[in-house]
Order: C-alpha cells, then structure tokens, then sequence
C-alpha cells in the first residue's frame, strides 16, 4: 500500500503563526504540490471556535487534502504545578481540535516539555508521564492518537526540549503502555540534531510509530558532524546544519523506509521542509513518491 504523504509548511511557519499570511493563504498556495494530506500547527489558528474550525476543515477538504496531524508544544514540564494544568487542558483542547478537522485515529502531537535547568530528569519525568496519562482519556474517547515526537525545540520555546536525546526520549514513551492511543511521531532529522543515531532510534521505536516527519540537514561547507558535536553536548540549530531537499542531506532513507515497510507501517510521512522555497518541497514530496514505490507499492 503506498505511502500517505502530507506537507507542512516549515518555511512559513513564523510568516503564518505571526499572522503575516493565513493558514487559508498556506492551504491555497499548497494546491500545487503533489501531497494528499497538510499538517497543521496549534500557531496557525486565529481561534478555535467551531464555525472556524469548520470552515478551515471545508478548505482543507475543498482543496483535495486530509488533516492527518495536529502538531502541539505542550510544556509537561513547567515548574508551576497551575502551568502544568493549563498545559493538560490545553492540550485536551487540542486532541478536540484534531478529531474536528482530521477525523478518527488522526494524530494529536505531544512533546515533553522545555529542559529547564532547575527541573532534575526524575521530577521532569514524572510530571511529563502524568501529564501524558491525564489527557490520555480525551484521546481515547475521541478516537485519536497522541505521538510524541523526538524532537528538538518548539521555535517559540526558551529551551530545547526536556527529552532531546535518545536514552530520555526512549525512558518516556517506554513508561506509556498504551498502544492503541498514543504512540511515536519519529523525526529522523530531529535525531541527528541531538547527536543521536536516526537508524538506531527508529530500530527501537519501529513498533510504535504512529507519523513521521521527512526532513533533511546537511552541512555547511567544511563542517563535521564531529565538531559540531565536540562544540556543544547537542548540536542544536547550528548555522552549520541546513535544511535541504529530503532525500539529498544526512538521512539514511532507504534504511528508514525498509525498517518501516518491514512494520507493516500505514501511519503517515509528512514533508516537513521548503526552507528555501516551495521548489525544494515539491522535489521533496516527489523524491518520497519514488521511495514509496520501492518499499510500499
């Protein structure tokens, strides 16, 4: 079965969180690539009132598309305990959100929450996981899937994320059982930013998948990988990792897409690039056409 492959606009994502351009504007301009779903972002809406949301659902449609991911930043590790609700609840919100525009079993995105230097892993854990369980029933009574995703830093956070790295990532989701409610959104890209292995923690996580992201980095002219490590515990966003065209930058694509056609996966693989335009996302979106019809035809 071949893949379902959607886009999400990373090279407008300020210009539209900011209001500089709507996500109606994003939903019209993307009728040109070759993509049958778009993701959307909790920074894209003006509200969430049902007539809105309905008509974003109707232009979506209207436009050929499905909404297969709802990505949201939760802050779980908030130190203030109000925070920490206000969090749950706006996330329960959110899972709401996504069964009105992406329908049953679509995929509300969850995060662990900012790595602040006076929260120790144990405590942030514990409340990351209980956060997790407490909004766990909304999932469940509306039908949706929570997957967490290995992830860097929500570009309007202070601090990377808490469970950037591998061991961490791996600690959380090992610590939610459910399977048919919550699962991972894997971001090989994301990976590498960490200075963890992508292949490695696809290999660990291949039963769990639930969406993915396919994004590329390369580097800048003279740069290692090794120094970008050596200068810092995380590589981050360095000025030396650039976006690029999937398929053309440090990802190993044929070993990702053969481990997750061996699962059986039928989740989703959303583009997540275009930084240097909507060029490179169309190539991208046609570069993951050609490795469906390899590995899932």
């Amino acid at each position: 079965m071949p893949l379902k492959i959607s886009a999400f606009p990373k090279c407008y994502l300020e210009t539209i969180a900011t209001g500089k351009m709507s996500v109606f504007e994003w939903i019209q301009m993307a009728r040109q690539l070759d993509a049958d779903g778009l993701e959307m972002y909790e920074g894209f809406f003006t509200g969430l009132e049902p007539d809105y949301l309905d008509k974003l659902g109707h232009t979506i449609t209207e436009a050929g598309f499905q909404m297969p991911m709802l990505c949201c930043s939760p802050n779980f590790t908030a130190p203030d305990p109000d925070e920490r609700k206000r969090q749950i609840e706006r996330q329960a919100e959110l899972i709401r959100v996504t069964r009105r525009l992406g329908g049953p079993r679509a995929v509300c995105r969850v995060l662990s929450g900012q790595r602040y230097p006076e929260v120790s892993w144990e405590q942030g854990r514990e409340w990351v996981v209980d956060c997790i369980q407490s909004v766990l029933p909304v999932a469940k009574e509306y039908d949706i899937v929570l997957g967490i995703e290995n992830h860097y830093k929500d570009g309007f956070w202070k601090y990377p994320e808490f469970a950037q790295k591998m061991d961490l990532f791996l600690a959380i989701v090992d610590a939610i059982h459910d399977r048919t409610h919550f699962g991972v959104q894997y971001d090989p890209s994301n990976a590498v930013v960490a200075g963890d292995d992508p292949v490695e923690l696809l290999r660990r996580v291949a039963d769990r998948v639930v969406s993915m992201h396919a994004s590329d980095r390369y580097l800048a002219e003279g740069t290692t990988l090794d120094q970008l490590r050596q200068s810092d515990g995380t590589i981050g966003y360095s000025a030396d990792l650039k976006h690029g065209v999937t398929g053309k930058g440090l990802n190993d694509y044929d070993a990702i897409l053969k481990i997750l056609a061996d699962h059986r996966y039928k989740g989703w693989v959303s583009i997540e690039d275009g930084m240097n335009g909507m060029e490179e996302m169309a190539e991208s979106l046609a570069f993951l056409r050609t490795m469906s019809d390899r590995y899932f035809a």
